[in-house]
């Protein structure tokens, strides 16, 4: 089986490093809104939101959790859903995407995905850019409703990136 492309393992580490800043995080503060910020369980809702989205919909043909497309997409109405119930349909979305993600190339990755029948601007490799990102923005926006609710004892950086995704060149 091949390695899959560094943008890939980069999502890899990125996701646990989301998933390390909410751990510990009892029910009642992941559900506690402090305006105008979403609250951490709508944070993960919206992630599978958008892998969901640009993996398995755009990617794939399948959206098999709508509900989660209609209740976290960008721009949606706040909400303060169970944290258990947003993880678990996170961890299936991820589940059904990592096969696809694993197989990418970079020529695939330079591909448009289509919608309504009409190339996308972005391609895959923007998407698989811009999920990164997300996922980093959000884990920033977690510390500090963390913080505010007075959580102690928070990671204070990334993780061991040198070990679980250390730099390396794409292969030909």
């Amino acid at each position: 089986m091949r390695e899959p492309h560094p943008l890939v393992v980069q999502l890899g580490f990125t996701r646990s490093e989301f998933l390390r800043a909410v751990k510990g995080v009892g029910e009642a503060d992941a559900r506690r809104r402090l305006d105008p910020m979403n609250c951490i369980s709508w944070n993960v809702g919206h992630l599978a939101w958008q892998e969901q989205r640009y993996f398995l919909t755009m990617g794939q043909g399948t959206t098999p959790y709508p509900d989660i497309a209609e209740r976290f997409a960008s721009g949606g109405p706040a909400s303060t859903p169970p944290m258990a119930e947003v993880l678990d349909a996170w961890r299936a979305i991820i589940a059904a995407a990592d096969p696809w993600l694993e197989a990418l190339s970079t020529a695939m990755l330079q591909e448009h995905p289509v919608r309504q029948g009409k190339p996308l601007a972005r391609t895959y490799g923007n998407l698989l850019q811009r999920v990164i990102y997300h996922y980093w923005y959000h884990t920033g926006e977690n510390m500090a409703i963390r913080q505010q609710l007075g959580h102690r004892r928070l990671p204070q950086f990334v993780g061991d990136i040198d070990t679980e995704a250390p730099y390396r060149p794409e292969r030909g």
